[in-house]
């Protein structure tokens, strides 16, 4: 049987063409950094061997003892789901302690400038606290004399 006449083949080329497609459209707009690109070529490649060297399935399946080729094809493909996930899971537990960090700076410099000021630090857009110099840095604003016209 012809490599075109079987028609799983052609459609996995064809996926694979477009995915490599999206991939270069994502790295290129730079929504996609490319570390994370890295993984996504080598599942292509995979595609692309397997798409036109069907043998590679049918050896693999021998030497692992799978039943059937396309039970191969879904364990690997949950195997790199799996990866897929614990990546992204080890890329949110570095964001997240980033965050944290950050919060914690954040609060340490909010406390010396409570400190340096003597009291509480106005938020952002309120009006200075009366004897405090105002944005403009003009220094203490003194009230009207109510005596003098």
């Amino acid at each position: 049987m012809s490599l075109l006449t079987q028609s799983g083949y052609p459609f996995a080329l064809v996926v694979a063409v477009l995915l490599l497609g999206a991939l270069f459209w994502l790295l290129r707009t730079q929504r996609l950094r490319e570390k994370y690109s890295v993984l996504w070529f080598a599942v292509i490649v995979g595609v692309v061997l397997l798409t036109f060297v069907p043998a590679i399935t049918g050896w693999i399946t021998g030497v692992v003892g799978v039943t059937t080729p396309i039970n191969l094809v879904f364990i690997l493909a949950f195997l790199v789901l799996l990866v897929v996930c614990i990546q992204l899971s080890i890329e949110i537990s570095t964001l997240e302690e980033s965050a944290r960090t950050v919060a914690e700076e954040v609060a340490l410099l909010r406390l010396e400038l409570e400190r340096r000021t003597g009291g509480a630090a106005p938020p952002d857009g309120a009006r200075p606290v009366e004897g405090q110099p105002s944005e403009g840095g003009d220094g203490p604003q003194e009230a009207p004399d109510p005596t003098s016209r």
